[in-house]
Order: C-alpha cells, then sequence, then structure tokens
C-alpha cells in the first residue's frame, strides 16, 4: 500500500461524498454506495482521502455506516452551509420573529424524537412524532416559560441575558393553534417538519399526507450534535418532553397524553 492516496483514492472519495448529499439516499439503496461506505471503515487510506475532501469542501464528518451512508454537515462560510435566508425562502418565512420560532420548533422535534440520552445512543432506536404532539410540547414549554416569568415578576419582554428559549416564548404563545393562514403554529410546524424530510431526516408515515413521521439514522447522528447545545438542554430541563414507558411514549407535564 502507497503512503499516500492515489488519484484513483481521491476520484472514490469524491464520489462517496457525493452520495452523502444526496440527503435521501441509504447505502441499502445503491450497491456502489455501499461498498464505499464499508471501504471507508476499512482503508485508513481512504478514509484520510475522503477527510481531505471533505475538509477541502467546507464540511465535516459526522458519521459514516451503513445504516446512516455518510452523514455531512457544512462549516462556517462553506459554500454548502444552509443560510437561514435559504431556509427560510423554502419553508416560507417571512420575517425574523418566524425564523426565531422556527428555530425553537426545530428543537422540538429534536427533544421529541430523542427524549433520552439513551435513545440517541442506540443506534436501533427509531423515535416516531407527529405535528401535533410537537406544536404541543412547545405550547407548553411557552406556558412554564411564562409561569417562570411570573414568578420572577420579570418584564413582559425578556432582558437579553435571559436564556435562550426564553427570548421566543412569547412571540409563540400569541399565535393560533390552529387554522386556515399559515400564521398558525401547527402550519409551521408542518413545513418545518417537511424541510426535515426533504433532507433526509425524517419519513413521513403512511404516506397519506399525514402529520405523523418516523425518525431516520441520519437524524438521530445530527441530534446527537445538537444535543450538546445549551439551547437544547433547557428545553429538556422544562421537563415537558417526558418518557412514560419503556416504548417511549411521551407526554406533557400536565398529563396531556401525546402518543
Amino acid at each position: 500500500m502507497s503512503e499516500n492516496p492515489t488519484i484513483t483514492d481521491i476520484a472514490d472519495a469524491a464520489q462517496l461524498v457525493a452520495f452523502g448529499m444526496r440527503p435521501r439516499l441509504v447505502p441499502a439503496r445503491d450497491r456502489s454506495y455501499a461498498d464505499l461506505v464499508r471501504r471507508h471503515a476499512t482503508d485508513e487510506m481512504f478514509a484520510a482521502a475522503t477527510a481531505a475532501v471533505v475538509s477541502g469542501l467546507g464540511l465535516v464528518i459526522l458519521g459514516c455506516s451503513d445504516r446512516t451512508g455518510l452523514v455531512l454537515a457544512a462549516t462556517d462560510e462553506s459554500l454548502f452551509e444552509l443560510k437561514m435566508e435559504d431556509y427560510s425562502r423554502r419553508a416560507v418565512v417571512r420575517d425574523r420573529r418566524e425564523r426565531v420560532l422556527h428555530g425553537l420548533i426545530h428543537l422540538a422535534v429534536a427533544a421529541v424524537a430523542f427524549p433520552r440520552p439513551a435513545d440517541l445512543a442506540d443506534d436501533t432506536y427509531v423515535g416516531r412524532l407527529s405535528v401535533e404532539q410537537v406544536d404541543a410540547v412547545v405550547r407548553e414549554s411557552c406556558r412554564m416559560l411564562d409561569e417562570r416569568a411570573a414568578a420572577a415578576e420579570e418584564n413582559l419582554d425578556p432582558p437579553e441575558e435571559a436564556p435562550e428559549l426564553e427570548r421566543t416564548w412569547r412571540v409563540y404563545s400569541r399565535r393560533t393553534e390552529v387554522g386556515g393562514t399559515r400564521d398558525s403554529t401547527r402550519a409551521m410546524v408542518t413545513k418545518a417538519m417537511k424541510f426535515l424530510a426533504e433532507q433526509g431526516f425524517l419519513i413521513q408515515v403512511g404516506g397519506d399526507g399525514g402529520s405523523t413521521y418516523r425518525t431516520t439514522p441520519r437524524y438521530q447522528v445530527q441530534v446527537r450534535e445538537l444535543a450538546a447545545g445549551a439551547a437544547f438542554d433547557e428545553l429538556l430541563q422544562l421537563g415537558v418532553v417526558v418518557v412514560t414507558d419503556g416504548t417511549g411514549s411521551l407526554h406533557t407535564i400536565r398529563g396531556d397524553l401525546l402518543g
């Protein structure tokens, strides 16, 4: 074996990266993809070549396995970084306040999908969640933050140094839950979850245009990174997402059954 990757190694590594950038493709559906994933796990030279290609594109590897395929994330200022403006256009987000709310929704989706550390550690775990479930969790979080603010006799507008979640809860709680307009919180949650499905992170269950989804291994890898963030921890610390039994069923702390 040569000490440096060959041109063929680099070309194959670039092909693996190309596969990884197709979010809905998994190795089980493409033999060439599966072969490259296995090679990445067993051939150190090829893995190094892949890392070099990825780094040159301003990306990082979050995981690479038969289950997930090559999971990539963009670094700051990467050509492939999904800017908030880009997400806003794709999810039809109209203003800064809605952008903040979508951030809170994505946080809730991750927490509902993987409410326990063990769920993130278990590669066989599959989360199931719905639009209604996520909306209920966010609304319950808003209620708790409202009570916390009242108890602390805070002003109507939380101070700038308040925890990240406390800067957004009032805006969400003012929105109607359901309705025929795109302003409802259910409509916003639907947009966010459809976007995650387009990215290969969620799969719609039933295929009938319903509101229930299941997680994919790619999403589990992504949420493992997200779980290190302060905002994710703040949401879980509220105790809104509670596991009721060993199957991963969830409810809000007020006892409203979510499924």
